[in-house]
């Protein structure tokens, strides 16, 4: 009997990913290369904006397709970095480059929306006080409307990039619900109320699909003809594929930023946490940071180390007094503190203090910075776990795996598929085409775990200390970050 094979398509923060599995949750064939995100200072609004170009998404999501054109796939699953946002016009084509999910340019106009709303509201809207931050896409809205007004007015629909190149391969105006978590409601709906906020906004809504859901063709090029599925998030899609399929289960996802979760019916709101609507019977409580894999690729920029220098350096380094603490909130902080002027900093750095301790304490923040957000999620889910599954690019590392291990005192399994969005988005397509009943039974049969890292206990505890530091250190380190930012901002 020929093996059925789904088509999994990731476009992430850094890197278009894609992978055909088959029906065993093997990957046969894999594609994955990067694209450019353009950084630069805006000395008028006084913020870093990050942008990136829709075309090269496109241009690589054909690329891929057209490597696997020798394959006959069944469906084609779409992800994608979410609290990215496209400007399209009524032709189609984008009015300005994405604002990518780390730009925090729309920082005033979140605080204007989010004090328009009660913590009642958020409660009400989406199980918990979420707050509307910069990279909201009502805040995005409300910046471009202010800021750009001819760029608003031309502007049809609003788009993340999944929803962008779906429409560019099928036609179709379509999204998800789940990827746009802070627009809709606990039954998947958008809120009127919320659209109010910023005028104009419901108009350049898109219509919603289930994630599941075949909602076109691929219209002509590579694998014309082939069904895509609506998806979703990469984040979601991520979670779920790892492990979040089974209610009660908990989920580390590493790659540009840490994505913890859990899985739970259960909901005790908690500030700081996101909480998704249920769907497919899945309910996922989420905590993304700001950094996390990224904070290790500007340290590898600095330093001149790759990737597995890092990792070896800090394989070679044991943790000792000389050894900082880091905070790695490089570009601001998102779950659970949600502090877009929040910066980095190496505290405690000594003469003694070498390259590899340095590279240390960056694993070692990441870590420190994901057990504040599973802290956060446990009281949300009301749910503590021994055993966290795991996946993504940061777990290539196992002196970084056990670092992680050690800071969260739970055992960590890592999922064999080392792409969670691709592994995630066929999981869809494959359930979509009929495959299989739901997420539970697909992961049942696709999901493998290679590797094990358990917590050593003197270890644990040195890590229970320097957490209590963290977290003052953070408090502390809040307020001057403030006050640097209105310095080095622009006099209004």
């Amino acid at each position: 009997m020929a093996r059925k094979l789904t088509l999994g398509i990731d476009v992430g923060t850094t890197t278009v990913k894609a992978g055909v599995i088959d029906d065993q949750g093997r990957m046969i064939g894999h594609f994955s290369r990067g694209y450019a995100t353009h950084r630069y200072a805006s000395h008028r609004h006084g913020r870093t904006f990050v942008e990136q170009n829709p075309d090269d998404w496109m241009r690589l999501v054909r690329d891929a397709m057209a490597g696997f054109s020798h394959h006959v796939i069944s469906t084609i699953g779409l992800t994608s970095q979410v609290n990215t946002h496209v400007f399209v016009g009524a032709d189609g084509t984008p009015l300005m480059p994405a604002i990518q999910w780390q730009d925090g340019r729309a920082v005033a106009e979140a605080a204007t929306l989010d004090a328009a709303i009660t913590s009642d509201q958020k409660v009400a809207w989406w199980g918990a006080p979420m707050p509307i931050d910069a990279s909201h896409v009502l805040s995005r809205m409300a910046w471009v409307a202010h800021h750009q007004p001819d760029i608003w007015e031309k502007t049809r629909w609003v788009m993340l990039p999944k929803d962008y190149c779906l429409f560019k391969l099928t036609g179709e105006i379509t999204t998800d619900p789940l990827s746009n978590f802070g627009l809709v409601d606990r039954s998947l709906n958008y809120i009127p109320a919320a659209l109010e906020l910023v005028p104009g906004a419901a108009d350049r809504t898109l219509s919603l699909a289930p994630v599941c859901e075949l909602v076109g063709k691929v219209r002509d090029g590579p694998l014309t003809g082939t069904p895509i599925v609506s998806g979703t998030m990469d984040a979601w899609a991520g979670l779920v594929g790892t492990g979040g399929a089974r209610d009660r289960s908990s989920v580390y996802i590493s790659g540009t930023s840490e994505i913890l979760g859990i899985s739970s019916q259960q909901v005790i709101p908690t500030p700081g946490a996101i909480v998704f609507p249920q769907s497919n019977g899945i309910r996922v409580h989420a905590a993304p940071t700001q950094s996390g894999g990224d904070a290790v690729a500007w340290f590898a920029q600095t330093s001149g180390l790759s990737f597995d220098g890092i990792s070896a350096a800090v394989s070679a380094t044991p943790r000792s007094a000389a050894t900082p603490l880091f905070l790695p909130q490089l570009e601001g902080e998102r779950a659970p503190i949600w502090d877009a002027d929040l910066r980095a900093a190496f505290l405690g750095v000594s003469r003694q203090t070498t390259q590899g301790d340095f590279a240390r304490a960056v694993f070692e923040g990441v870590a420190l910075a994901a057990r504040m957000a599973l802290e956060t999620l446990q009281s949300s889910a009301n749910l503590v776990s021994d055993s966290i599954a795991c996946s993504g690019g940061g777990f290539r590392s196992d002196p970084w795996a056990q670092i992680r291990a050690d800071v969260l005192g739970v055992e960590l399994r890592i999922l064999a598929a080392s792409e969670p969005g691709v592994f995630g988005a066929a999981t869809l397509a494959a359930i979509g085409a009929g495959d299989f009943a739901g997420f539970e039974d697909a992961h049942t049969a696709l999901a493998r775990y290679d590797r094990i890292f358990e917590p050593e206990p003197a270890a644990h505890g040195q890590y229970n200390t320097l957490f209590e530091i963290y977290k003052q250190a953070i408090v502390t380190h809040a307020d001057i970050g403030k006050r640097l930012s209105a310095l080095l901002s622009p006099p209004p």
